[in-house]
């Protein structure tokens, strides 16, 4: 046993003396049949147990958690100290009815103007936003049914694909046309219940979306746990017409940043089929960057949301810890993860986040959350506010990143900010980024881990694809003490994160380091472990899971091989108005149209 590390009080840490050590990880990229022994060897007693020791102490895990002395407490959930009301803003009724929520969100937006798009005029490649949808629904061009129908035939065809490419995990065509024509009847009387209605999303596979099973993307979880009814979230959604088109496709029970799932068939990147799409939310982006659905909601606890957002190309938010009720799915138990909408616009995510805000009465109680508020985009004070926003940017890590490509797209879009509306970019210093991301497998992990003992004692474990496999040996060699490690690191990074934002607004990174990486042709039967790719995924999106802050994703731009890239931003606790402020105000700033995806399917079909 080396000598004991001692870490300095949180609050006496000379950050001049801070150097950013590039995280490198020490882990063989196993995939295939290879991949299979691997982990087969890995659950033997005695000789796995030495792996994983082996891996631990190459990675300096065991050197942090149990040889380091830290002198703060553990911090169990994230905790918060009281914020102000952000300016420009309108506060909205958590307790009121979603579709009210919906209602005020509508008149924060800037005008409508259909400009020929739904009128047959040449234009750009761009998204159909859920306005558009409401404006044809509105003017007979179509009607909800006749969506349902175009969707309904997309989706028939990816199920028939071979090898199988599946977005969607349960899909009931029957009862989609039944939503659909309920929505239409309401558009022919006149009563639409708010613009959401006719609009159709997808589920992540581990939110409960009644009459579907929730699997978590396993072959089993439908087997111990039974779904009675909607999660809260997907429930306040219905209330405003909402028609849901299935569960997503996912990365089993989300262990994993690639969607990679050998279970079901690997969900491919609609910018190139080869590619990857992120995860674990990878059913939902590719639905919403494919053109088939105007959002989707996934699930966000190691930037599940926001990695397959930036590599698909679309937006990505990730609220704050506590801001929406987690009620109804596989992860409500946990202090990491969040419930956040995926689509193809800052405003649809706006409109979408609206309708599915609020708090659970358990967190109001030990959270004590700060008003819901929506940035107020249509006002002449907007641009004001833009101007006096300060961004926090940590050079070192900021560059850290596979291709010059992505640092210098986001530094791009930063000089625009700059340059346009006058906002600060300050350089800002983050310590302990190593002792971040352990702290949050620790906290995840332990997590995930606690939810399933019952099931894995009980055999399922075996039924596991075999990088949830490698997942779970890795977790289960953490200990109690361990994890209260990893909840002290969690006080000294909350500390160190409130105190940057004393002095700016919002933190900006890339949003992951690399851009979609290669589907391995063996990794399709029986998955792979590539650490190496995982770190560069999840490099900038940890913070804001471990931390419960709020951070959301926006497509910036593409590498040299046509690649989405993602911006992210990260805000004060119960500062989603000005993320989205901010990533309204980039959204508009980028102005090069957007890349049609090599698979894309216009639903909408109006000219």
């Amino acid at each position: 046993m080396g000598k004991k590390r001692i870490m300095v009080p949180v609050k006496e840490i000379d950050l001049s003396t801070v150097v950013y050590k590039p995280e490198v990880l020490q882990a063989p990229h196993v995939t295939g049949i290879g991949f299979k022994f691997f982990v087969k060897i890995l659950e033997l007693p005695v000789i796995g147990s030495l792996i994983i020791s082996f891996l631990k102490k190459e990675n300096n895990m065991n050197e942090i958690l149990r040889n380091t002395e830290i002198p703060e407490a553990p911090m169990f959930k994230p905790e918060f100290p009281p914020q102000e009301l952000e300016h420009g803003v309108v506060v909205v009724d958590e307790d009121g009815k979603p579709e009210d929520r919906v209602e005020e969100a509508l008149k924060c937006l800037p005008n409508y103007d259909p400009a020929g798009y739904l009128n047959g005029d040449s234009t750009p490649f761009r998204y159909w936003k859920i306005r558009d949808y409401a404006h044809a629904y509105r003017t007979k061009l179509v009607t909800p049914s006749m969506v349902a129908e175009n969707i309904i035939s997309v989706i028939e065809e990816f199920n028939k694909r071979k090898p199988p490419t599946p977005l969607l995990i349960s899909f009931d065509k029957e009862e989609v046309r039944k939503q659909a024509a309920a929505s239409t009847q309401r558009f022919e009387e006149g009563n639409p219940l708010s613009i959401l209605d006719g609009i159709f999303m997808a589920i992540k596979d581990d939110i409960d979306c009644y009459p579907h099973p929730s699997k978590g993307g396993t072959t089993w979880m439908h087997e111990v746990r039974s779904v009675e009814k909607d999660a809260v979230c997907v429930s306040r959604l219905r209330s405003c017409g909402v028609i849901f088109v299935g569960k997503a496709n996912m990365h089993e029970l989300g262990m994993g940043t690639t969607g990679n799932n050998s279970n079901y068939g690997t969900t491919r990147n609609p910018h190139a089929m080869d590619r990857y799409t992120g995860g674990s939310s990878s059913g939902p982006a590719a639905i919403v960057a494919s053109g088939l659905c105007s959002a989707a909601l996934g699930t966000d606890g190691g930037g599940s949301v926001r990695i397959p957002s930036s590599l698909c190309g679309v937006v990505g938010l990730k609220s704050t810890y506590g801001r929406t009720d987690m009620g109804g799915s596989l992860c409500g138990c946990g202090t990491v993860e969040v419930i956040g909408p995926i689509a193809s616009s800052v405003e649809d995510v706006m409109l979408v986040y609206s309708a599915m805000l609020g708090s659970s009465p358990e967190d109001r109680i030990s959270i004590k959350p700060s008003p819901p508020c929506l940035p107020s985009l249509s006002s002449y004070e907007n641009m004001d506010i833009l101007g006096s926003l300060r961004l926090g940017k940590y050079t070192t890590w900021f560059n850290d990143v596979h291709s010059t490509d992505i640092s210098n797209a986001c530094e791009d879009i930063l000089n625009l900010l700059l340059k346009t509306h006058g906002c600060q970019i300050e350089e800002i210093v983050i310590p302990e980024l190593e002792e971040m991301r352990l702290a949050h497998v620790v906290s995840i992990g332990s997590e995930v881990l606690c939810s399933l003992n019952h099931d894995l004692n009980d055999g399922k474990g075996a039924r596991l694809t075999y990088d949830t496999r490698t997942s779970v040996a890795l977790f289960q060699s953490f200990s109690a003490a361990d994890y209260v490690a990893a909840q002290c690191i969690r006080r000294r990074l909350m500390y160190h994160f409130m105190e940057i934002f004393k002095k700016v607004d919002v933190i900006v990174t890339p949003t992951t380091g690399m851009t979609a990486p290669i589907i391995p042709p063996t990794a399709l039967k029986y998955g792979e472990t590539d650490m190496q790719v995982t770190a560069y995924l999840m490099r900038f999106v940890i913070s804001a899971n471990l931390l419960g802050l709020p951070a959301i994703s926006i497509p910036v731009g593409y590498d040299k091989q046509g690649l989405p890239i993602g911006l992210q931003l990260i805000g004060r606790p119960w500062g989603e108005a000005t993320l989205l402020r901010l990533a309204s105000a980039v959204e508009e700033l980028h102005g090069k149209p957007k890349k049609q995806p090599a698979s894309f399917y216009d639903v909408l079909k109006t000219k």
